[in-house]
Order: C-alpha cells, then structure tokens, then sequence
C-alpha cells in the first residue's frame, strides 16, 4: 500500500504540477493504472447513456463531508448510525411492470438493484429518502400519516398465498411539512447482500391515524407521476452506508488529539535558503480524461513537501529526535550520511463524488489526500 501511494504522489507530481501541462501519454498511462484501484476500480468506468442526475442528497452531503471542521474519513450524519463507514452509494427505484398493479397513490413496492456493491466492503447502515407535497386541506380527517416499511421476505402467488412481509421501520408524519424524511431498510438490504435471490424489495404502505379510516391524502412521492425532469428530484432514493476497511477507526480519544485540518499554518524563516515546506501542487483530473466520470471535484490542491532540512532545524518543522541526530552527523560526514527528508507530517482526506459502471453515483472520502503539514524525518 505504501509503495502504491508513493508511485500515486510521484505520477501527480509529475503530471499536474502547476498548471495544465503537455503530458506524456505513457505517463498518463500510468497515472491512469496506478489510480483506478486506489479507487476500487479494476478497468476505467464506461459510462453510457445521457446526462447522469446526482441526487440531492449526496451533493448535500458531500458539501457537509469537505466542510467539517475535524479531519474524519467517517459520516458527520447526526441521528443515522454508520459506524466507520466511508463510502454512500445511491440507488433508484427499478421501474417495471409489477407498478402497474398499484393504482392506489398510499400503496407501492420499491425494487433496488444493489449488486454493485463490493461483497468485500461492511455494510454499516441504509435509509430511504423520500420526498413529500404539503397537504393544504385536510377536510377533517387530521394532518398525522403513518407509514409501514416492510421487507419482502418470500413473493405471493395470486390465488394461492399471500406474500410473507415483516415490518422493518415506522414513522408518524405531519402532512403539513414538507421536508424529506428517511426509513431505515438496513435489515432488508442486510438480507439481499447476504442473499441477493431473496431480493424481492419493500412494500411501503400509508395510512390515516384518524379513527374513521379515511384514505390519507397523497402526501408522500413513492412513483412516477410527473415529468422526467421533476421526477429525478422527487423519486425514492435508496442510501447505503459501507466501510471499504482501507480506513483505520477514529476513536474519541484521537478525536481529541487532532487538529482542525485547515488548522495548520505556513510559517518560516525568510533567511533560510529553501527550507522544508508546504508547495503548491494542483490535480487536474480533466488531464486524464476523467472528468466524465469524477462529478466532484474536478481538480483539488494536494499540495506537496519539498525543501532542505539543515541543521540546526527550526522548531516549525515539527522534527524528529532522529532528523535531528541524523542532521548532526550529516554535518559532519555528509558522504556518509544524508540529510533528512521533507515529508509530509499532517494529511488531510477528502470527499470525491464520482459514477461507477451502472451510473450509480457513489460519495467516497478517502484519507490522506491533502498534504496540511511539513516536516523532516
């Protein structure tokens, strides 16, 4: 792994130092076959069809993830549990004839194809969002709807049995609100991961809480009924939550040890020659040709650590018992002995926002991207 991300640093410095540049294309290349399994990806994605919709959500939330104070590869998402995870993939409702059976707008099954994501990754939570139209009138039958989300457990059969369901989340909601709300399926695609067979989908059912009985007013947007463009904003959205386990856990503990990760500052002596620092270094991944598949960010400062480390060092640098010792015998037999390098001393991660083979979009954030610190080691 060290040596893989030692040869993705060199390739960057190499190939998007400064601005654009003319770039070998052996060398993209290699950029290109050095990258594609740092992201989890064994060829390039073929992307197809027309313009992909990144949903709401995950842009939302990949602002929140590169807007937090504290450095975390972990899901800031207050009130839904995720554990370690650090990758949110989305999926939609597959649209098929089994639709047309439901005619009602308080009844509908929701299919979702998750077979893209890796058996190797640890699913840690999932929620379906849906939208909602504010219910202006209610002619007396009250504002409060309860909704059921059950798990298909086994398909019936017209005629013969019905199908087998267990309910897997509950909520009340107040028609006179139209923000999104979120069910948990974690236990329903749980199942299909573990048995993708058994994939028959939820069945969401919407009901009154008046004593009457009355049919609850359209409220909820559980299938296509308006326009494709509009339809895109507003369709269920399915969220999973998983743990690639390429990122080590933050515990409390080092939560409280760390520093804010735009909290380290540049500072140096101007009398020395060119000292162990921070420089400037820019990713541009349309130089690679990947901006079709990258949705954001389409370049980011990395930055990099270049500069000598002398002796006697400045304390900024945040050095080493051992720099400093090997810094003293350089001094006195450099043939011998080299200088300490300039390293990085602080990483930050960072969010990325990009499309897999199915055109799914997928939130990742990926530890140690940008260089915060410098020092010699």
């Amino acid at each position: 792994i060290a040596m893989r991300l030692n040869q993705f640093w060199y390739l960057i410095l190499a190939c998007c130092w400064g601005k654009s540049l003319s770039i070998p294309q052996q060398l993209i290349n290699e950029f290109k076959s050095t990258l594609l399994p740092f992201f989890g990806f064994k060829e390039r994605p073929k992307m197809e069809g027309g313009k992909v919709h990144v949903p709401e959500a995950l842009r939302r939330l990949y602002e929140i993830q590169n807007d937090f104070q504290w450095d975390t590869a972990s899901l800031p998402l207050p009130g839904l549990y995720t554990g370690s995870a650090n990758t949110v993939r989305s999926f939609t409702h597959v649209e098929g004839p089994v639709d047309e059976k439901f005619l009602s707008h308080n009844k509908f099954r929701l299919k979702f194809n998750i077979s893209s994501i890796p058996k190797t990754e640890k699913l840690k939570a999932a929620e379906v969002k849906l939208t909602r139209e504010i219910v202006r009138d209610s002619n007396g039958t009250g504002y409060y709807q309860r909704i059921l989300v059950k798990d298909i457990i086994k398909r019936g059969i017209q005629g013969v049995r019905a199908p087998i369901m267990r309910v897997i989340d509950s909520k009340l909601i107040d028609t006179r609100k139209n923000n999104t709300i979120s069910v948990d399926v974690l236990p329903a695609v749980a199942r299909w991961l573990e048995k993708p067979s058994s994939n028959y989908g939820i069945f969401i059912v919407v009901y009154s809480t008046d004593r009457r009985k009355t049919p609850p007013k359209k409220h909820l947007r559980l299938k296509r009924d308006v326009e494709s463009e509009v339809w895109h904003e507003r369709q269920p959205l399915l969220l999973t939550y998983t743990d690639d386990g390429k990122n080590k856990q933050v515990t409390g503990k080092d939560m409280t040890k760390m520093r804010p990760k735009r909290g380290a500052r540049r500072s140096h002596r101007k009398n020395e020659r060119d000292p162990c620092r921070r420089r400037q270094m820019y990713v541009n991944f349309r130089d690679v040709g990947w901006s079709d598949w990258i949705v954001a960010p389409l370049g980011y400062d990395a930055f990099y650590c270049g500069g000598e480390c002398e002796y006697p060092m400045p304390e900024h640098l945040n050095t080493t018992n051992h720099a400093i010792v090997q810094s003293l015998m350089n001094s006195a037999r450099p043939t011998d002995v080299p200088k300490p390098c300039c390293v990085p001393t602080q990483l930050s991660s960072m969010s990325m926002l990009y499309l897999d083979s199915q055109n799914h979009v997928i939130l990742k954030n990926y530890k140690d991207m940008v260089v915060i610190g410098c020092g010699c080691r």
